[in-house]
């Protein structure tokens, strides 16, 4: 009885944590970004691998096959920045190509979660709020803000937002992968050069770095 209380107090105080978007530094802060001067665009990628990172979130990302990547532009120009047409890609060192997952992705696979033999059965039912799918509103909501929509980027502002990568049958996604962006367009229409981003830039940075 003692053991299911305390358990009831840990998932009441999951239960009240809300999620709150970081705030985004200028990209050129983030280790592994990329600087465009002539362009005057710079792009960050800033990967929540560790745990006090991914804290974050009301909900464990990776468990489910997820890498939440922080994605932030920053247009130093004075012109805005199109982002209507861009295509975030992370390629891993072997080769995978891997797109950005839409929140009905990640919220069909959060709906059909892998079966835990060893899940504590509380004698007191807890009550549940859920949406189709067996997913939460509270979590449906978070994804969605979570997730990165911006469609422009103004002058001499940055935008951000969470990138969900499908790793789900990759090990160690990181070593040797390289993050790209395309589409990007200026206020013409014109396409800006594609970003490239090793990932090494983020794995060798010092820890204290770090945004």
């Amino acid at each position: 009885m003692v053991c299911a209380l305390v358990l009831l107090g840990a998932l009441g105080a999951l239960a009240s944590k809300e999620f709150v978007m970081p705030t985004a530094q200028p990209a050129r802060a983030y280790p592994a970004h990329d600087d465009h001067p002539m362009e005057k665009v710079v792009v960050a990628v800033d990967p929540y691998d560790v745990e006090d990172k991914a804290s974050i979130f009301t909900v464990n990302y990776r468990n489910s096959g997820y890498l939440p990547v922080f994605f932030v532009i920053t247009n130093d120009g004075d012109q805005p920045v199109s982002l209507v047409d861009m295509k975030a890609q992370l390629n891993t060192k072997d080769r995978s190509k891997l797109l950005p997952s839409t929140t009905d992705e990640v919220v069909r696979r959060l709906s059909r979660p892998s079966r835990n033999d060893g899940q504590i059965t509380l004698p007191i039912p807890l009550p549940k709020k859920e949406v189709k799918g067996g997913v939460s509103r509270k979590t449906w909501d978070e994804i969605d803000r979570a997730q990165f929509g911006a469609k422009a980027v103004e002058p001499h502002s940055t935008v951000r937002g969470f990138l969900f990568f499908d790793i789900q049958d990759i090990a160690n996604p990181l070593p040797g992968a390289s993050f790209y962006l395309m589409g990007v367009r200026d206020a013409r229409g014109n396409e800006l050069m594609y970003f490239e981003i090793p990932m090494e830039k983020y794995l060798s940075a010092p820890e204290a770095k770090r945004p």
